[in-house]
């Protein structure tokens, strides 16, 4: 028995229950990776988020009802500075970006999406769109450079509950001699000498990133569709940009009918960035925590709600999936989940509330009846928590750091120098040599303190 969702709906900002355009025909578009750099902690949370609701809508309309496509951005400006600065080709760059994005998805037990599309294999579709824009007057060429013109789309910034001038205030926008209109965006621009490019009636060169989500959801979801989602920072430009050019291209009111963002990652409540050198990338877990440990941490907090990433957190996490493995079994059968018990997820993805339930599943499974531990182990199962045996879990422990504390504050040291140079590639890399020895830092107050995890 199908039971009602409810999610928060940025377009409008409010809790809507979730109707369906189509009941047999879930559709939903989450806005990828740009595959310059490997994944950070704040890249994971949409991958968590997203991977939940997409358990939750084939759990509640069927497994092959659901379709869920995330992109893959395979060419943009990022993706050209890192390729030169890693002075390697665009192609072997996002090659092996994806590659570890995807390992990183295996390891915080992401299902696959339904289809996974590359921007690069679909610039044919992006040049159609293009012209169309062009043609029904809504786009402008000059100077082998396509815009589109904002002002000619009547409901620009409703998604942002914000007019025209205060977007722009609040922005940076590109300033160009080619637009007409300061918030015009890009939907074609011309590549230099070097730059990877494709043909096009405006001559050599590649589409604008907001183009590229537009058509790859239109080419497998249609004109219009069920859910779009993404990080809240994606809200303005990006997503409101999507929304103008596929309305217009498409010639309709609506591109998709709820619009669900997830909040912000911190650490020590500063929001993460390469210039406060604390970015902790995926891979910086790989060898010491278990990903199940990660995606936890991750759905700990409601999604709409900023995410505080500290020592605490992870070891909280930690002590529980260790105590929950003290109930596990394994299932060699399909283990129905009580109703009363997946209500918070349904309730606009309420994973605190369905962790705290899971709290109370444990405590019932402690008194040793086998079908309560199913249930709870299955429980588990559903938001991809305790996916490996108890043997596999044990083994996967965490090892503690062989550093000194003299090598440890050498090498903390020689980051600081480094932070100060402005050299945050190097600084990267200390942190992450430390965080393989199980040393975490913390940068707060322009002091760096450590511990041992």
């Amino acid at each position: 028995m199908k039971k009602d969702i409810y999610l928060t709906n940025s377009l409008g900002n409010k809790k809507e229950k979730f109707i369906p355009i189509d009941k047999n025909q879930i559709k939903m578009y989450v806005c990828g990776p740009t595959v310059y750099d490997d994944p950070h902690i704040g890249n994971a949370r949409p991958l968590v988020v997203f991977d939940i609701l997409f358990r939750i809508l084939k759990c509640n309309f069927g497994d092959n009802l659901v379709t869920y496509v995330r992109n893959i951005t395979d060419i943009d400006d990022k993706i050209i500075q890192s390729s030169i600065e890693k002075k390697i080709s665009t192609e072997e760059l996002t090659k092996k970006i994806t590659k570890n994005f995807h390992d990183d998805c295996s390891y915080l037990n992401c299902l696959k999406p339904t289809y996974e599309p590359k921007a690069t294999d679909n610039i044919s579709l992006m040049i159609e769109m293009i012209n169309q824009l062009l043609e029904i007057g809504y786009a402008y060429s000059n100077n082998e450079h396509v815009y589109f013109e904002v002002k000619k789309f009547k409901d620009y910034g409703k998604l942002s509950n914000k007019n025209l001038d205060e977007l722009i205030a609040g922005s940076r926008v590109e300033i160009s001699e080619n637009k007409k209109n300061p918030e015009d965006f890009v939907l074609w621009k011309p590549s230099k000498d070097e730059e990877p490019y494709w043909d096009s009636p405006w001559g050599k060169g590649r589409p604008g990133w907001h183009l590229e989500c537009s058509v790859m959801s239109k080419k497998y979801l249609g004109d219009k569709f069920d859910i779009h989602g993404g990080g809240r920072d994606l809200i303005f430009p990006h997503h409101e940009n999507e929304i103008a050019q596929s309305r217009c291209a498409n010639n309709n009111d609506v591109f998709a009918n709820y619009w669900v963002h997830n909040g912000f990652i911190t650490m020590s409540n500063e929001k993460m960035a390469k210039s406060q050198g604390n970015i902790l990338k995926i891979k910086d877990f790989k060898n010491k925590i278990d990903g199940q440990v990660l995606r936890l941490a991750l759905m700990s907090t409601h999604y709409k709600q900023q995410l505080d990433w500290n020592d605490q957190l992870i070891n909280n996490c930690q002590n529980t999936i260790n105590k929950w493995y003290q109930s596990y079994v394994n299932l060699n059968k399909k283990v129905l989940i009580p109703d009363e018990f997946l209500n918070p997820l349904n309730d606009d993805l309420n994973t605190p509330g369905y962790i705290a339930n899971l709290h109370r599943l444990y405590e019932k499974s402690l008194k040793g009846n086998l079908k309560d531990k199913e249930i709870f182990t299955s429980a588990c199962n559903f938001i991809g928590l305790l996916d490996v045996d108890k043997d596999t879990w044990e083994q996967s422990k965490k090892m503690k750091s062989k550093l000194s504390e003299k090598d440890i504050l050498a090498k903390i040291d020689e980051r600081n120098k480094a932070r100060d140079n402005k050299d945050y590639t190097l600084a990267d890399k200390i942190r992450d040599e430390l965080l393989q020895n199980d040393v975490l830092l913390e940068d707060k107050d322009g002091k760096t303190t450590w511990k041992i995890k």
